[in-house]
């Protein structure tokens, strides 16, 4: 190791008090201290030397130095302009970081990283779901995503059909990776700690299991859960009732009843009928 452990109370402190930092609220964040819980993340990422790793909000260096030292290729997307001088120092020697200052919204991801990758951040609660959507949805050669984020999130996006959390994150995460809680992490495992215990999921990327129009599809989940307590033939009303009908999904049932196959059977039939209403 090339220098002492970020991970650890009183060296976290140090560095803060050091280059007089202090936690945004706005940017959420909170530093983590728990050496253990970068162990379990590195862990859970399964990092094999060499490989390449995408960092989102490298904060002072603490997972980043974990995913090095475990020899990951690391590049780091930092927002906080205070931090690249931070990072510059508490990683000073590794040949294997590259840090890249900006908004993980606005970067040309598949240009950053044009080769298989896989990602692991602490997100900010703030915007975890934009940032998991970005990063599924742009088809990017991501193998492997391992978040920690709230815990109530992490619940959401492994939720399945008949729970009261299902609804469209869970199907927008689902529909491209295999999501599973690996652990959840206290708030004293940061500072400053967290009103909320944080989870870290961990995403296996792949295909989606079923051939349909995406824009389409989604469409139908976000307007089925957006009025969740009602029935499909209610909260998909625009759609006609003949249409949903003719999917052969029971139009009186709810949308956090519907597997990811039944709404990809529903969002299909329903294009296919809208196509036959205009042609005729």
């Amino acid at each position: 190791m090339l220098h002492p452990l970020i991970a650890d109370p009183s060296a976290t402190r140090h560095i803060l008090k050091k280059f007089k930092l202090r936690a945004v609220k706005g940017l959420g964040q909170n530093f983590l201290i728990d050496a253990d819980i970068v162990r379990k993340i590195v862990e859970a990422a399964d990092i094999c030397a060499g490989e390449e790793v995408l960092e989102i909000g490298a904060g002072i260096g603490t997972l980043t130095q974990g995913l090095l030292e475990a020899g990951a290729k690391v590049t780091a997307i930092e927002l906080d302009k205070k931090l690249p001088a931070v990072l510059k120092e508490t990683l000073a020697g590794y040949e294997n970081f590259k840090l890249v200052e900006g908004d993980i919204l606005k970067i040309n991801l598949a240009e950053l990283m044009p080769s298989k990758f896989k990602v692991a951040a602490n997100l900010p609660y703030y915007i975890t779901t934009q940032i998991l959507l970005t990063l599924l949805e742009k088809n990017l050669p991501v193998t492997k995503i391992v978040t920690m984020v709230q815990k109530e999130v992490a619940e959401r996006m492994t939720a399945t059909p008949g729970s009261k959390i299902y609804g469209a994150l869970s199907i927008a995460v689902q529909f491209r990776a295999d999501a599973k809680i690996a652990f959840e992490v206290p708030p004293e495992s940061f500072l400053p700690p967290p009103e909320v215990t944080s989870a870290v999921v961990v995403c296996d990327v792949r295909k989606p299991l079923f051939e349909v129009d995406e824009e389409f599809f989604f469409k139908v989940v976000r307007t089925a859960f957006a009025q969740r307590r009602k029935t499909l033939f209610n909260s998909l009303s625009s759609f006609g009732r003949e249409k949903i009908l003719a999917s052969g999904i029971d139009g009186t049932r709810r949308a956090e009843t519907l597997s990811l196959e039944e709404f990809a059977k529903l969002s299909t039939a329903l294009k296919m009928q809208l196509a036959i209403s205009n042609d005729q």
